[in-house]
């Protein structure tokens, strides 16, 4: 996963129900250094807690991805995290960054 434009990572879940994996184990997939380079807020809901799961995002040109963890598997996440990444990569060779 191409983590390199992401500024920020917004989540929240329940990790107590199955649609609160998609956000844990993308938070587990997010480098070591990610502290370091992006800015990373995570709440974690109650057990008991109706509240839906969602994983938002933020990309170095300003676009904001909110992911719907409820319906979309850690795969789908991380394709379209890395759709994106892979366009502002391919921006970022042309202008020769």
């Amino acid at each position: 996963m191409i983590t390199r434009f992401i500024t920020e990572v917004s989540t929240v879940f329940n990790p107590f129900v199955k649609p609160g994996r998609t956000c844990r184990v993308f938070l587990a997939h997010l480098p070591a250094n990610a502290r370091q380079t992006m800015k990373i807020n995570t709440k974690v809901l109650a057990r008991d807690c109706p509240d839906a799961s969602f994983l938002k995002l933020k990309f170095k040109d300003g676009k904001e991805m909110e992911l719907d963890t409820e319906k979309l598997s850690v795969k789908d996440v991380m394709e379209e995290v890395d759709r994106h990444s892979r366009v502002l990569k391919r921006q970022a060779d042309l202008s020769g960054n």
